[in-house]
């Protein structure tokens, strides 16, 4: 279950009209912070990720699923219009039992937590931008820009203007 915290920062994200990628960013850092406290463990950045927008898919943040789990086949389909046919039925969802949320606590705490290291969470952000097209990166950052407001905006040029006298 999410922090009360992090429900609300994403739900400020959303009366901004921040993109749900926004939204569910709160979720990832929150998840990334239990990596990093020993909570539970992952595999890869990746892991951590995947999890945090998990969580933010369950608390109603609309994160579109990743496009090569989007796969669908004809016998997927027509069985989807036969349910909906039949009517919304409710879902009935079951508590895991103590015994299974144990173990599958035990199992991710044994997991390693240098998948949220800045080094890794770096070179996942940057094998995960070289796989995008420069106009893409471009057409985000400027939605960033209109949706950042004045005092963001000068902060991130502040920012930028530091990195460049670095460099």
């Amino acid at each position: 279950m999410p922090e009360a915290k992090t429900r609300r920062a994403a739900a400020k994200a959303k009366r901004e009209g921040k993109a749900p990628s926004t939204q569910a960013g709160e979720f990832v850092r929150e998840e990334i912070e239990h990596v990093r406290e020993g909570k539970h463990g992952a595999r890869s950045a990746e892991q951590a990720i995947a999890i945090g927008l998990s969580k933010a898919r369950r608390a109603g943040v609309k994160v579109p699923a990743k496009k090569s789990s989007r796969k669908s086949t004809g016998k997927r389909t027509a069985s989807k219009k036969s349910s909906s046919a039949a009517g919304h039925r409710k879902k009935v969802t079951q508590k895991s039992s103590a015994k299974r949320s144990r173990a599958s606590t035990k199992a991710l705490k044994r997991e390693s937590s240098t998948s949220a290291t800045r080094k890794s969470l770096a070179s996942h952000a940057r094998k995960a931008a070289s796989k995008r097209t420069a106009a893409n990166r471009s057409a985000a950052a400027k939605k960033a820009v209109r949706t950042k407001g004045a005092h963001a905006r000068s902060a991130a040029a502040k920012k930028a203007a530091r990195t460049r006298a670095r460099s």
